[in-house]
C-alpha cells in the first residue's frame, strides 16, 4: 500500500509541474512538433523535385522546388529553436521552483528531512528537481517524435500501401517493447540517485569534519567508510548503466530494423516499378530520419523514467506548512510547562510570560538538548505537556510557532558573504534595528574589524564582507552575531542556548547586562528564555528552573538556588 501511495504523490507531483508549466510546455511542444514535422516532410519535397523538376527539366518547377526545400528549412530551424528553447525554459523554471519547495520544506518541517543526511538532501533538491522537471521536454519531445513518425507514415501510405500499412503495425509494437523496459530502468536510476546521494552526504560530513577527524587520527577509517559508500554508489550507477544501455540499444536495434526493412522493401518495389525514383529516394531518406524520431521516443522513456524515480525522491521533502489562523494562536504565548517529564527534564513547571527572562540552568547537558525539542516541538513529552497558548507544541504548525519563537541553537551558523546578508532574518530588515542588536550583543569589535578599509557608512552592513562560515570571524565574534541576529529578529519568545561560551568574562558580563534591556527595546513584552549554566546570565533573569541530574526541577532566583550544593557547583565552576 505504501509503494502504492508513494507512486501516486509521485506522478501527482509530476502532473503538477506539467500544470504549472502548461502553456511554456505546449508553445514549446506545438514549436518543437512543428520542427518534427518539417523534417519528416523533406524527404518528400526532395522525392517530389526529382520526379517533378530533375526528370522533367523544367526550370520554373526547379525554381519553385528549390524554394520550397528552402523554406522548410527555415521553418525547421526556427522551430527547433525556439520550441526546445521555450521546453528548456519551462523544465528549468520548475527545477527553480521545486528546489525552493524542497528547501522550504525542510526548514518549515524539520521532520520531513530527519530520516535523511544533509548531502543526501542537497542532492535531492538539486539532481532530482531538475530532473523531474525535465519531465516538460520529455513530453514535448515525445509528442514532436510521435507526430513525426505519423507524418512519416502518411507520407510512405502515400507512396505505397503496404510501406504505409507495415510501419503502423512494425513501430508501434518496437516501442512497446521499448516501453517494456522502463520499470526496470526505473527501480534501478532510483537506486542510483539514492546511494549517490548517501556517497555525498557521506562527503559532506567527512569534509566538514575534516580537522577533528585528522587531530585523533581517524581519516583511515573515515577514508574506509566513504569508500563503502562510494562502492555502492558505483555498483547502482553501474546496474542504472547498463540498464539505461539496454534500453537505448534497444531504441537503436528497433530504429536498424525500421531502417533496413523499409529500404529493402523499397528498393524491390523500384525494381519491380511500383514506385518512381523520386519515391524510392523518398523512401529510403525517410527511412533514415525514422532513426531519429524513434531514437528520441526511446529516450524519452527512459528520461520519464528517470522524473518519476526523481519525483518519488523529491515528493517527502515537499509542501509548504500549513497557514495560519486565528485559532492557531497567533497572539503571543504564554509557554507553559506543566509538570513534564522527559529523559533527564522532571517535573518541570513553569510559566514564560512577557516581559520576562527565564533561566534554564542544567546538570546534564542532554537536558538542553532536551528543553529545547520540548520548546519547538520536535519532541513530545513523557509526561506533562509543553503549551503555547493552550496548545501543545507538537500541534502548533510550525509556521505560527516559528513566527511567535526563535530557538537559536548554540551552534553558531552565519550564512551570507556580508554582515548584513547574516544579520538578515527576512522579517526585520532595518538597518539600524540590526546595528542597535549588534551593540546590544557586544559586537562592536566585529563592526570595526570589518570596516578597515572599507568605506562602509555607520549602517551600511551589506558592504562589510564575511569569508566562508564567517572564518574572518573568531568564535567569540561569530556567537555574539549570531546572538545579535536573534535579538533583531523580534519574536516575542527568543530561547538562547549557551550563548556566550565563547567570550571572555568581561564581555560576557556586560552583554548579560543589556540582554534583557536590549529585548525590550527592541521587541516589547517580549520573553526570553536562556538554557544555560553561566552565573552572570542566570543573575539577571527573574526566575530559574534547575534541572539537577537527579530528583525533580527546582524553580527559584538565582540567588536563592546558590544555596544548593549541587546547583552551586555547576554554575560556579
Amino acid at each position: 500500500m505504501k509503494n502504492t501511495s508513494d507512486r501516486a504523490r509521485s506522478r501527482g507531483l509530476l502532473r503538477t509541474v506539467l500544470r504549472n508549466q502548461r502553456r511554456k510546455t505546449i508553445v514549446g511542444g506545438l514549436m518543437v512538433t512543428s520542427h518534427q514535422v518539417c523534417e519528416a516532410l523533406v524527404p518528400l519535397a526532395i522525392g517530389l523535385t526529382i520526379d517533378q523538376a530533375v526528370a522533367t527539366g523544367v526550370t520554373s518547377a526547379m525554381i519553385i522546388a528549390v524554394l520550397g526545400v528552402l523554406g522548410l528549412f527555415a521553418v525547421l530551424a526556427f522551430s527547433a529553436a525556439y520550441g526546445y528553447r521555450t521546453v528548456d525554459a519551462a523544465a528549468y523554471e520548475e527545477a527553480h521552483r521545486l528546489r525552493t519547495d524542497a528547501v522550504h520544506g525542510v526548514l518549515a518541517d524539520p521532520k520531513r528531512g530527519a530520516d535523511r543526511r544533509t548531502g543526501e538532501l542537497l542532492s535531492i533538491a538539486t539532481s532530482d528537481a531538475l530532473a523531474a522537471a525535465e519531465i516538460t521536454a520529455f513530453i514535448s519531445t515525445l509528442f514532436a517524435a510521435t507526430a513525426g513518425i505519423a507524418v512519416s507514415v502518411v507520407v510512405l501510405l502515400r507512396v505505397d500501401l503496404f510501406l504505409g500499412i507495415a510501419l503502423i503495425v512494425v513501430v508501434p509494437l518496437l516501442l512497446l517493447g521499448v516501453d517494456r523496459l522502463s520499470p526496470w530502468l526505473e527501480q534501478r536510476l532510483h537506486a542510483q540517485q539514492q546511494t549517490g546521494g548517501l556517497a555525498a552526504a557521506t562527503a559532506a560530513e567527512l569534509v566538514a569534519g575534516l580537522r577533528p577527524l585528522r587531530g585523533f587520527g581517524g581519516v583511515g577509517e573515515a577514508t574506509r567508510r566513504y569508500g563503502i559508500a562510494s562502492r555502492a554508489s558505483l555498483d547502482a550507477t553501474r546496474s542504472a548503466a547498463t540498464a539505461s544501455s539496454v534500453v537505448t540499444g534497444s531504441g537503436l536495434l528497433a530504429t536498424g530494423l525500421v531502417m533496413a526493412g523499409t529500404s529493402i522493401a523499397a528498393v524491390l518495389m523500384a525494381l519491380a516499378g511500383r514506385i518512381t525514383v523520386g519515391e524510392l529516394v523518398t523512401v529510403v531518406a525517410m527511412a533514415s530520419f525514422l532513426a531519429d524520431p524513434v531514437r528520441t521516443v526511446a529516450a524519452c522513456i527512459g528520461g520519464l523514467a528517470a522524473a518519476r524515480a526523481s519525483a518519488s525522491r523529491l515528493v517527502p521533502l515537499l509542501g509548504r506548512s500549513e497557514p495560519e489562523s486565528v485559532a492557531d494562536g497567533n497572539g503571543a504565548g504564554p509557554l507553559i510547562f506543566d509538570r513534564v517529564g522527559h529523559g533527564p527534564v522532571r517535573g518541570l513547571d513553569l510559566t514564560v510570560g512577557s516581559d520576562t527572562m527565564i533561566g534554564i540552568a542544567y546538570a546534564d547537558p542532554a537536558a538542553a538538548t532536551t528543553v529545547l525539542g520540548l520548546i519547538t516541538g520536535s519532541t513530545e513529552p513523557e509526561a506533562g505537556a509543553v503549551t503555547w497558548a493552550g496548545r501543545p507544541t507538537t500541534e502548533v504548525p510550525q509556521s505560527t510557532l516559528r513566527r511567535q519563537l526563535l530557538a537559536e541553537p548554540h551552534a553558531t551558523e552565519l550564512l551570507g558573504g556580508t554582515l548584513g546578508a547574516a544579520m538578515r532574518t527576512g522579517d526585520r530588515p532595518d538597518p539600524a534595528l540590526r546595528t542597535a542588536a549588534l551593540a546590544a550583543a557586544g559586537a562592536d569589535d566585529v563592526l570595526t574589524s570589518l570596516r578597515s578599509g572599507t568605506p562602509a557608512a555607520e549602517d551600511d552592513l551589506d558592504r562589510l564582507t564575511l569569508l566562508d562560515q564567517a572564518a574572518n570571524l573568531s568564535g567569540g565574534q561569530r556567537q555574539r552575531v549570531a546572538l545579535a541576529r536573534a535579538i533583531a529578529a523580534g519574536r516575542p519568545v527568543l530561547v538562547l542556548h549557551d550563548p556566550l561560551t565563547a567570550v571572555d568574562a568581561v564581555t560576557e558580563e556586560q552583554v548579560s547586562g543589556r540582554l534583557h534591556e536590549a529585548r525590550q527595546r527592541i521587541t516589547p513584552g517580549a520573553a526570553t528564555i536562556v538554557i544555560t549554566t553561566s552565573p552572570a546570565l542566570l543573575s539577571r533573569c527573574d526566575q530559574v528552573a534547575w534541572l539537577p541530574a537527579a530528583g525533580p526541577a527546582r524553580i527559584a532566583d538565582h540567588d536563592q538556588l546558590l544555596a544548593e550544593p549541587d546547583y552551586a557547583a555547576v554554575v560556579l565552576r
